[in-house]
């Protein structure tokens, strides 16, 4: 129980872990796994069977004669944790210190909401903290493909029962009494004017020391350097296993999709809705993450 807002440097002398390979998989971004890393989202010594792990990320592995739009339907969020953790240097880190930093703002009787929870990687790392057991965990998600694979996956985990997944678009969701708000790789795909009001919403259901968590895709100002880590982000994929015919695919389909900002824009944004401080508190390549108190 917190007694008053933990200062910024308390937040960054939490405990640093590495997320356990169980907890590598949601979030809203082509992502996919190490190959040094088994991608098991069962638990710990317990094997994982296809059905509850996802299958492997293939869908741009052939010619497509129209791409299209990237959209997490059926297709996508059968392969999710494989795509994410093949495609976000990093996700495993944020996964599971969203859920030391949830700990440090965890208010008793409050709730704690996943906007864009996917398979509920996030949540569940929320769950295992013993400081968020007497808050409400909510995970909303527009895909209901989506929603489907979190509820079989997470029906694995004791936990479960205290999660709840809500089919609904993030900008209507009713928001209150929130202590904390995960947004892990989900504003990237909101529409660039409709970012603001959505903060601002998340910012009305807070009380003074509450806290966002934003992770996102980066741009830099400095566009040489931006290209830099773009080609970096290229090679960390090839590593795990993308050919540059799915590299060159799957950038394409996501080119009006996923609408990356700097991390400047990000904070002048958090600032002007309301929060009182933020900053980049983790960042591989161009994927970093925020955290925003009100």
């Amino acid at each position: 129980m917190r007694d008053e807002p933990m200062a910024p440097q308390a937040l960054l002398s939490c405990t640093f872990r590495l997320c356990s390979p169980q907890l590598v998989m949601t979030q809203k971004a082509p992502p996919d796994p190490l190959p040094s890393t088994d991608t098991n989202l069962s638990t710990a010594g317990e094997p994982a069977s296809t059905s509850l792990t996802g299958g492997r990320d293939d869908l741009f592995a052939s010619p497509l004669s129209d791409p299209g739009l990237f959209r997490f339907d059926a297709s996508v969020a059968s392969v999710f944790p494989d795509m994410i953790n093949r495609s976000v240097p990093g996700y495993a880190t944020v996964v599971g210190m969203t859920g030391t930093l949830a700990a440090q703002h965890a208010r008793p009787g409050s709730r704690i909401y996943d906007l864009g929870c996917s398979w509920g990687a996030s949540l569940l790392s929320v769950a295992r903290e013993p400081a968020c057991k007497r808050c409400e965990l909510i995970g909303v998600d527009n895909s209901e493909s989506m929603l489907e694979q979190a509820s079989r996956y997470l029906a694995q985990f004791p936990e479960a029962s205290r999660i709840e997944l809500q089919h609904a678009d993030v900008l209507a969701t009713p928001l209150d009494n929130a202590s904390l708000v995960i947004m892990n790789y989900t504003l990237q795909f909101i529409p660039v004017e409709e970012r603001e009001g959505l903060l601002k919403r998340i910012r009305e259901a807070m009380m003074p020391g509450d806290a966002l968590i934003l992770s996102e895709k980066l741009t830099l100002p400095d566009s040489r350097l931006d290209e830099y880590l773009i080609d970096l982000h290229h090679d960390f994929k090839r590593r795990q296993g993308y050919s540059d015919l799915e590299i060159a695919q799957k950038r394409q389909a996501l080119e009006d999709v996923l609408v990356a900002e700097t991390r400047e824009s990000h904070v002048a944004r958090l600032n002007a809705v309301g929060f009182s401080r933020c900053d980049v508190w983790f960042q591989c390549l161009n994927f970093g993450s925020l955290i925003a108190i009100a």
